[in-house]
């Protein structure tokens, strides 16, 4: 059931860098065309980069590693993949079915296929009034259990940070920040919370990885890099919609999977779009980062 692309599976098999991509951005982050047209300028930026990009899906059942640009297009346009995390993927491949895989999913997946560097836009972790919900990301779980180096602008602002970091802790998964002490706060820079570990260079980064590798220690890393200062949102307007929209949520009765995305549709409407151009500088960073730890990898050499 896992299908990897000839392209991926001969940079596997000749130790050359590849890079894993989830497809929730393509069937669920924008609208058509704009997340068609932004998922093959994400993989023409990793090709740029000399990395074979790996966008991973559901696909009639099979576990896609890596993306035709004709898969690419069905996923943008077709408007009724449903998400897939860590519970879907079974069901999923044993019903033939196709899934758009969440940041959980595609983790797994990649793992699997033998990725090392994922990159995305921002972790899922503990919601806001997890206590009573009971909300928390399968990302979490997925980042204890799968070998995987996960390039992201820390985690979406609308959850509960301190306890995402902490749920993180108490699982051994270590958060590392890429020449920054903070940990952003996806739109922002920083959320106020730090970083487990600072490291200023990616072959640092790499060795960390391989070190935890060799001591067959389980479970993915996360690396944190801010969205450039030039593209992250003011801290008091975003704060101020935020509470809007949360707001909203309460009166509308809007709970479980429903709220993540109600608040970024209504981030988009009051913002003007500037939640959208800022996910996507951010995205673009971070493919920066992830290339450089795939090459940094490759290089490296077996664990």
């Amino acid at each position: 059931m896992l299908k990897l692309s000839p392209e991926v599976s001969n940079a596997l098999a000749q130790n050359k860098p590849v890079v894993a991509l989830e497809s929730t951005i393509i069937a669920h982050g924008f609208p058509y065309p704009e997340n068609y047209q932004l998922a093959l300028e994400l993989e023409g930026l990793l090709w740029e980069e000399g990395v074979v990009p790996a966008t991973i899906a559901i696909l009639g059942g099979q576990l896609k590693v890596g993306l035709s640009e004709e898969e690419i297009h069905y996923l943008a346009q077709s408007g009724g993949v449903p998400k897939a995390s860590l519970r879907d993927v079974p069901l999923l491949a044993a019903l033939g079915l196709d899934g758009a895989t969440t940041v959980a999913a595609t983790m797994q997946i990649a793992h699997w296929a033998g990725i090392k560097v994922f990159v995305t836009g921002g972790i899922g972790g503990v919601h806001r009034a997890a206590e009573q919900t009971f909300d928390v990301s399968a990302d979490l779980q997925a980042l204890a259990m799968y070998s995987v180096m996960v390039v992201c602008a820390g985690a979406k602002s609308v959850l509960d940070l301190p306890k995402t970091l902490e749920v993180l802790e108490s699982q051994g998964t270590s958060v590392i920040g890429y020449q920054t002490d903070s940990f952003p706060a996806f739109y922002l820079r920083e959320s106020g919370l730090k970083v487990d570990y600072r490291l200023d260079g990616p072959e640092q980064i790499v060795e960390a990885f391989r070190v935890k590798e060799r001591l067959g220690i389980p479970g993915g890393m996360v690396v944190v890099t801010p969205i450039p200062e030039e593209d992250a949102l003011d801290g008091e307007r975003f704060n101020a919609w935020l509470e809007q929209i949360l707001g909203e949520c309460a009166a509308q009765g809007i709970t479980g999977k429903d709220v993540t995305p109600f608040i970024l549709r209504r981030l988009h409407e009051i913002s003007g779009g500037e939640t959208v151009r800022a996910n996507i500088a951010l995205v673009k960073n971070n493919l920066k980062l992830g290339a450089q730890l795939a090459k940094a990898y490759c290089r490296a050499g077996q664990p």
